[in-house]
């Protein structure tokens, strides 16, 4: 990731959204809003969104890759969980789904959405997207076994009816997602950073060239004096601030969401889209604008480790919230979502196994989120 800017000063307007976002939280948690204050929640919310991304741009710029895609990823994913818990709490029986609804969502925005645009973004500039094939292969594996052992084997184990875990395979799914989720996080940031890190595809004879566009652009990420410790402590709880915003407000509009469901007849389930649509926002902008720089392995690190995030740490809080939640808890995906998830993961392993992709692979990845969200709105 860059940061195009460092400096933030009490009026700058990544430190003041954030704030407004914050107090809108405050005045709307809990509360029927009319049609014009869900309007100024919705546009807190996107102002929110774009903060998140730019504190979490200086907090990479700071402490460097992965370990910048590693701390947006987290900290969406960990306040997104608390999101889940929330609604499951509040909703009753008709959310029983819903966590399997949003993490399954998230998996293919993540894998397809961000991958793809990603792709293509990067493809657009240098008509070949390169990068890390053993990094973002281990990433790929990574989200293919958690999404079966927490999504698909479910729908057909036996000690319990229904796509529903037994109390014992919930607490092994749990284990084994948080030690996965470990697993790859030091793998990533310690053992093998190396397979993680942005590959430089940048010719000599373009780099003067480059440079200048970056520089007239104020974008020159690469050669650009790291934020001091103190801005960049600052953006990281700004970056928290705003992604608190984020999630909130998305909880705020939330009874919205669901009456336009309702009246338009859709089903339930599209409630966990849009969810996932909304706190996957920053991560979507974070990724497009690294492909944009040539850095598709950062847009990579944060679409695959964002998935990963998503299961390994939902399944094991969802499995600790059901100790005092009640109701049945529905984590096993239905026939035509393993089929998405089957070809999703067929796909990304033909897209990264070579290190490098076109413009075909990215528009593959879309129109595999795009017949998603068609199913997801048309079962």
């Amino acid at each position: 990731m860059s940061t195009a800017t460092h400096r933030s000063p009490l009026t700058d307007w990544t430190v003041v959204v954030p704030v407004v976002a914050l107090v809108a939280l405050a005045f709307s948690w809990g509360r029927d809003l009319p049609t014009l204050a869900v309007a100024l929640v919705a546009l807190c919310l996107a102002g929110a969104i774009l903060a998140a991304v730019h504190h979490a741009e200086v907090v990479a710029h700071r402490v460097g890759e992965p370990f910048g895609s590693l701390v947006l990823a987290v900290a969406v994913t960990v306040i997104e969980v608390a999101l889940i818990v929330t609604l499951l709490a509040d909703g009753g029986s008709k959310t029983s789904s819903l966590a399997r609804d949003t993490v399954f969502a998230a998996v293919m925005i993540t894998c397809n959405g961000i991958v793809g645009l990603s792709l293509l973004v990067g493809a657009l500039r240098n008509r070949v997207a390169v990068f890390n094939a053993e990094g973002s292969g281990a990433a790929l594996a990574t989200v293919a076994t958690l999404a079966v052992l927490s999504l698909v084997l479910p729908t057909f184990t036996t000690t319990k009816p229904g796509p529903e875990f037994s109390t014992a395979q919930l607490a092994f799914a749990a284990t084994a997602s948080l030690a996965l989720y470990g697993l790859f996080v030091a793998v990533q940031t310690v053992r093998h950073r190396d397979y993680f890190l942005p590959v430089d595809t940048k010719r000599i004879r373009k780099e003067a060239a480059q440079a200048a566009a970056a520089a007239a652009a104020g974008e020159d990420d690469e050669h650009a004096e790291p934020p001091t410790a103190r801005a960049a402590l600052i953006s990281l709880g700004l970056l928290l601030v705003a992604l608190v915003a984020v999630v909130g407000n998305a909880k705020a509009v939330s009874p919205t969401i669901e009456r336009g469901v309702a009246d338009l007849g859709l089903p339930y389930a599209v409630v966990g889209v849009i969810i996932a649509l909304l706190v996957l926002a920053p991560e979507t902008l974070a990724a497009v604008r690294a492909a944009r720089r040539d850095r598709v392995q950062t847009s990579l690190n944060l679409a695959y480790g964002s998935a990963i995030a998503s299961i390994g740490l939902t399944i094991p809080a969802i499995a600790l919230a059901t100790i005092w939640l009640s109701g049945p808890l529905v984590l096993g995906l239905e026939p035509v979502h393993m089929v998405l998830l089957a070809l999703t993961v067929v796909v990304s392993a033909l897209t990264i196994v070579p290190g490098r992709a076109t413009l075909l692979q990215g528009g593959v990845h879309i129109v595999l989120l795009a017949a998603y969200l068609f199913l997801a709105v048309s079962p």
